[in-house]
């Protein structure tokens, strides 16, 4: 596939997996409302109420929504089941406005999942073998152009194997700070017992989302620390990698796998 540069004069030639997005098309798409209405249907009244009891602790959505239209929305990850859960999580009158960064070789890799990425997840392809900083300009542009934009990411950058919190990656502080995007903190607790690494399906049980506090733009020391203090106040027996050293240069492009959901 070739390069795709996402200027406006290109909006007219949209490759397939990004014509979903409203920021491109300047138009809902009916056809991602409806499938992601029944996804979401889906997942909150049968799959994480029968199933996974999904519970929400913390603060309200509605009142995030209200104040914060557009959010960062980072937690820890540690299974597959870590942006379904987050998506089913959140009432489904702000999915129209909720979007998952994914890898593109992964949820775009064949017909079946590009149509479920695009109109159930809403997913944001991000291609992680880019090094010309396509995927940068892409969240960048979507964070700068939509009024109400939910964007989850996970900072560790890839699956936790132990459960232990992974420093975080540069690029929801870059995302940030670029677009002046306040954080939202989640916690996942139950996530890797439930469906851990290597997993191909889920197991019944419980799974606790708690919404934590919303973190202005910052550098990403800020942010790790600021989000490790949270956590342990909702988890004390939470453990943690050995403190990131954050050495580059927050300002140079990182590899897009950095911010991902990965396969």
């Amino acid at each position: 596939m070739k390069d795709w540069t996402y200027e406006n004069e290109q909006w007219t030639r949209l490759p397939t997996y990004l014509k979903h997005l409203p920021l491109f098309t300047r138009q809902l798409d009916l056809t991602s409302i409806f499938f992601r209405l029944l996804w979401s249907v889906f997942l909150q009244q049968i799959v994480f109420k029968f199933y996974i009891r999904l519970k929400i602790k913390g603060q309200n959505y509605h009142d995030l929504f209200k104040q914060y239209p557009k959010m960062l929305v980072i937690s820890n990850h540690s299974s597959h089941l870590d942006a379904t859960s987050i998506a089913a999580s959140i009432p489904k009158r702000y999915w129209v406005n909720l979007y998952i960064a994914a890898a593109k070789d992964y949820f775009f890799s064949n017909p079946f999942f590009t149509f479920f990425s695009q109109h159930c997840l809403g997913a944001i392809p991000i291609d992680r073998k880019d090094r010309k900083g396509e995927a940068i300009n892409l969240i960048v542009k979507l964070l700068t152009g939509q009024e109400k934009i939910w964007l989850i990411l996970f900072p560790e950058g890839t699956r936790s194997s132990d459960g232990k919190i992974q420093e975080f990656k540069r690029g929801v502080g870059l995302f940030s700070r670029k677009t002046k995007t306040p954080i939202l903190f989640l916690y996942l607790d139950g996530n890797r017992e439930l469906m851990p690494k290597g997993s191909y399906w889920p197991k019944p049980g419980t799974l606790t989302i708690h919404v934590g506090p919303v973190h202005q733009p910052g550098p990403i020391e800020d942010v790790y620390l600021d989000y490790k203090t949270w956590v342990k106040t909702v988890n004390p027996n939470i453990e943690f990698d050995q403190s990131p050293s954050f050495s580059a240069d927050e300002k140079s492009p990182q590899s897009p796998k950095e911010s991902t959901h990965e396969d």
